[in-house]
């Protein structure tokens, strides 16, 4: 009996002191004393997880991938990001291009590759020092550390992503990467490609590219190679090793124009890959024959995301055989018409000084042998020996045909047609 009152006695207390702690749990939840569901979490943390699990959706990484970019607050001119490459005997070719190209608002890279003496990398190195307008606008750069390269190979895939992270970290100032070569020119001012560029999405990526592989399927999807490139200090062609492999199933492959004009944030995925895709098919490409002709557009067909801003087109008029052969036409005087009414921004391929350079030269970019193309931002005696207002536009007729091609294109995907099919 003494045992029973003792327990009657500790147990109406006991209830007293619970309905005074609900009491003021609840009374500090009304006067907002706790007021938020990270502090209510924060009170039952001891509890364990499950009983707070689904207050919250569970953040995987790979979700950044369908959140999108962040929306930009991006001026009205959009900047480019050029990588403009070259090999043995290719200097002044690569010069004269970046001359035509040449704008104070943009971000340039230059590589000479391994193959090419070490005469001519250091003279490309000395020029950009001495070039007082690079100097002054420090837009200029030059992979000093060549690369080697083989155009069949991985290696001018890993040579693109290079250059790609050098742009990344040296400037946030840019919306679009183009690749080219030393053999490319451009048949439109940097004036035009801005005002056309303007209005677009900065998401938009134009990219030739198609999954109907054809011959490609049996001649360079199947099989295996090697190249050298990867790991010899000399330069070699690829060579095939067995056996053949078959096509993949867990992706679809897709083949395209090596040349390509990629937004910022596709260009950021393909480096940082925030899902193993970019880097499942970069390793799948590496035995893949010519494949800077497949894996940006295998890596942006099979990422949804990104697959809605592919544009089918690489903004280039190159001149191929039917069927294609490994390279194109190279280009001359008699293919000008044909160049503008293409309404591309870029041609290639060129040899060096040929006429059909100097025709666009005075015709499309009014620019004087051995000087930049002019355009709004041009001061100073001679003519764009000075930056004078880098914003200020001046688009001629190539705006009007590119503008033309580009809106035709850009509604096309719009509606999702030829679109990564």
């Amino acid at each position: 009996m003494g045992s029973a009152n003792m327990e009657k006695k500790w147990l109406f207390p006991l209830v007293i002191s619970s309905v005074i702690c609900i009491f003021l749990l609840a009374t500090s939840l009304n006067l907002g004393l706790v007021s938020s569901r990270h502090a209510i979490n924060s009170i039952f943390s001891f509890f364990p997880y499950r009983v707070v699990a689904n207050q919250s959706s569970l953040a995987f990484a790979e979700n950044i991938v369908s959140q999108g970019p962040p929306p930009p607050s991006v001026p009205a001119i959009p900047r480019f990001a050029y990588l403009i490459s070259g090999s043995k005997g290719d200097l002044e070719k690569l010069w004269r291009t970046l001359q035509a190209l040449y704008h104070p608002l943009n971000q340039y890279v230059l590589h000479l590759d391994l193959e090419s003496p070490v005469a001519e990398r250091l003279e490309l190195a000395s020029r950009v020092d001495n070039e007082t307008m690079f100097n002054t606008v420090g837009n200029v750069f030059v992979i000093k550390k060549a690369n080697m390269v083989t155009y069949r190979g991985p290696t001018m895939v890993a040579n693109t992503l290079h250059a790609c992270a050098i742009l990344l970290r040296r400037s946030k100032d840019w919306d679009w990467f183009i690749n080219l070569s030393a053999s490319d020119y451009p048949l439109v001012t940097q004036d035009d490609l801005f005002h056309t560029f303007s209005p677009l999405n900065r998401n938009l990526n134009f990219i030739e590219h198609t999954s109907q592989l054809g011959w490609k399927e049996e001649k360079r999807a199947m099989p295996l190679i090697l190249d050298p490139g990867l790991y010899s200090s000399k330069k070699q062609d690829v060579f095939w090793v067995t056996p053949r492999r078959t096509l993949p199933t867990s992706f679809k492959l897709f083949t395209g124009s090596a040349w390509m004009v990629l937004s910022r944030w596709f260009v950021e995925y393909c480096v940082w890959g925030w899902d193993n895709l970019p880097r499942t098919l970069l390793m799948y490409y590496a035995n893949f024959v010519s494949s800077p002709e497949g894996y940006f557009h295998t890596v942006i067909c099979n990422e949804p995301e990104f697959a809605k801003t592919a544009v089918n087109h690489d903004l280039h008029y190159i001149s191929w055989d039917i069927p294609p052969k490994q390279h194109p036409h190279t280009l001359n005087i008699n293919d000008t018409n044909k160049m503008i009414a293409s309404a591309a921004a870029f041609a290639r391929k060129f040899k060096r000084d040929d006429p059909a350079l100097d025709k666009i030269d005075k015709d499309l970019l009014h620019r004087r042998k051995g000087s930049f193309t002019p355009g709004g931002w041009c001061a100073g005696k001679p003519k764009c020996s000075r930056v004078g207002n880098p914003n200020k536009i001046k688009p001629g007729p190539g705006a009007e045909r590119l503008r033309r091609l580009v809106g035709r294109l850009t509604l096309t995907a719009k509606f999702g047609q030829n679109q990564c099919k």
